[in-house]
C-alpha cells in the first residue's frame, strides 16, 4: 500500500495544481448561489475523478500483475503512450504562452458561468476533471498504478479514494476560503483567479513536462523490467 501510495500521490499532487479549474470554482463562488454552486462544482469534481480512476480499476481487473507482481505490459505501455502525449501538449502549452503574462485572457466560455443552472455547473466540473487534457491522463495513470499492485479490492479503492482526496485540494482550498470567511473572501479569491489566469499557460506546460517525463520513465521501466 505505501508503495502505490508514493507512486500516485505526486500524479495527485499534478492534478490539484490545475489553475483554469480554481479559476472556474473561483468564479462559481462569486455567483448569486455561490455556496450551493461551489458545493455542486466540488462534488462534480469529485464524481468525475473518481469515475475515471474507477473504470481503470475495473479494466485493469486482477489482469494488471504478474504472479511476481510486476505490471502488466500494457500498464507499461499506457503509461509511455501518455507521458508521449504530456510533452507533446507540454511543448505546444510553451510555445503558444503569451509573452506578457498581464495580456493572458481567459477562455470565453467561462464569461457565462454566472448564468449556469447547478447542473451545468456539475457537468462542467466533470469536463474539467476527468475530461481536461492533464487531469484525465494523469488519473489514468495512477488508477492504472494502482490496479497493477496486485492489492486487494478494498485497498484498491482506498488508494483511489486517497488519490481523489489530493487532486481535489487545489479546488477544495478556496471553496473552505470562501465557506469560512463568506463574503471577507472576495479580495482574496479575486487575487487568486487573477495571479491563476495571468500563469495558467506556463504552469500547465511546466506541469505537463514534468509529470509527462514521469510516465514516461515509469512505461519504459515497466516495459523493460
Amino acid at each position: 500500500m505505501g508503495k502505490v501510495l508514493g507512486d500516485v500521490l505526486g500524479l495527485a499532487a499534478g492534478v490539484a495544481v490545475s489553475p483554469l479549474p480554481i479559476v472556474a470554482i473561483i468564479i462559481v463562488l462569486a455567483t448569486p448561489r455561490g455556496r450551493l454552486n461551489g458545493l455542486v462544482f466540488a462534488t462534480g469534481w469529485v464524481v468525475g475523478l473518481s469515475a475515471l480512476g474507477v473504470v481503470m480499476l475495473l479494466i485493469g481487473g486482477h489482469e494488471s500483475a504478474d504472479s511476481h507482481g510486476k505490471p502488466a505490459d500494457w500498464v507499461g505501455a499506457l503509461k509511455l503512450a501518455l507521458g508521449l502525449a504530456l510533452v507533446a501538449f507540454a511543448a505546444r502549452l510553451w510555445r503558444h504562452r503569451p509573452a506578457d503574462a498581464t495580456q493572458a485572457q481567459l477562455p470565453r466560455w467561462m464569461a457565462a458561468i454566472d448564468g449556469f443552472t447547478p447542473v451545468k455547473i456539475f457537468l462542467l466540473a466533470l469536463l474539467l476533471s476527468a475530461g481536461n487534457l492533464k487531469n484525465a491522463p494523469l488519473t489514468i495513470a495512477a488508477a492504472a498504478s494502482i490496479s497493477s499492485s496486485g492489492l486487494p479490492v478494498g485497498q484498491q479503492i482506498a488508494a483511489l479514494a486517497i488519490f481523489v482526496v489530493i487532486a481535489s485540494l487545489g479546488l477544495l482550498t478556496p471553496l473552505g476560503v470562501f465557506l469560512v470567511l463568506g463574503e471577507r473572501a472576495k479580495n482574496m479569491l479575486g487575487n487568486w483567479k487573477e495571479w491563476a489566469a495571468r500563469h495558467n499557460m506556463a504552469i500547465m506546460a511546466v506541469l505537463f513536462f514534468v509529470f509527462g517525463l514521469k510516465l514516461l520513465g515509469d512505461g519504459i521501466d515497466v516495459l523493460v523490467s
